[in-house]
């Protein structure tokens, strides 16, 4: 059933917020998608111009604006102008952020960022909603693809990932953006888990292209929290989209 208040979606033109987007109106929902470039409400997060007009009458802020391109620089600060303007707007009751599993195990930059918006969030006194996931199986095909540009594609030794379609990711985020915040959320995890090269290989072979996989060990904390499988929940593998099924899409 449709709420008359409109549901904000920051980052509503990206792959995951388009997505997110298309479903809620799916589900009769009005839908205001803030970017600078939308004709009827400009939005620039990094400086907060233009959040008064979009978020007025709003209940339901969906998050998934994120500087992904430069690891999440600025993320905070853009969540920072959001939080003020939801309560300067007065009627948000529920801001759902989409987050990663393992932020406040693995200490990689994004994922540091994004675990600090999650504590703004968590510290702001508004009704909050944060999910989250896996990476999503776009992702693993970006890294192959890059890795495959060399005759021989160097991959990360004995990582493993859970990867999860982006689209479930969506549906769940959808279900998520009602007026009653639901704290953190359930993780959502893959329905499968193995390790980067395998994945690699799975992908290569799916897309036509036949390279030979060079595990790499790497150093650092990063690479040990990974190897770890802190960006793992094999206990909410909810997923049901395997990553050699999208590979299969991908290579037709």
């Amino acid at each position: 059933m449709s709420t008359i208040a409109p549901i904000i979606v920051t980052g509503g033109t990206g792959t995951l917020g388009s997505l997110v987007t298309e479903r809620l109106r799916a589900a009769g929902h009005e839908v205001r998608v803030l970017s600078r470039h939308a004709p009827d409400h400009p939005v620039d997060l990094r400086n907060g111009a233009g959040l008064d007009a979009a978020l007025a009458g709003a209940e339901v802020i969906v998050h998934c604006a994120s500087n992904t391109r430069g690891a999440g620089r600025g993320d905070e600060q853009a969540a920072g102008h959001l939080i003020e303007a939801a309560r300067r707007a007065g009627t948000a009751r529920n801001l759902v952020y989409i987050s990663i599993v393992g932020v406040d195990t693995v200490p990689l930059g994004y994922y540091r960022r994004k675990l600090r918006v999650e504590r703004l969030l968590e510290a702001s006194g508004l009704g909050v909603t944060i999910l989250r996931t896996t990476q999503f199986h776009d992702l693993v095909a970006m890294l192959a693809d890059a890795a495959a540009k060399l005759p021989v594609a160097p991959v990360p030794k004995d990582v493993r990932v859970q990867p999860i379609a982006v689209g479930e990711v969506a549906d769940r985020m959808a279900e998520l953006a009602v007026p009653t915040p639901s704290g953190r959320a359930p993780d959502m995890g893959g329905p499968e888990i193995h390790t980067l090269p395998d994945l690699a290989r799975t992908y290569l072979s799916a897309t036509g292209r036949h390279r030979r996989i060079l595990p790499v060990p790497l150093a650092g904390k990063t690479y040990a929290a990974f190897r770890r499988g802190g960006n793992l929940t094999p206990t909410h593998a909810v997923g049901t989209q395997t990553f050699e099924q999208y590979a299969r899409g991908r290579g037709r």
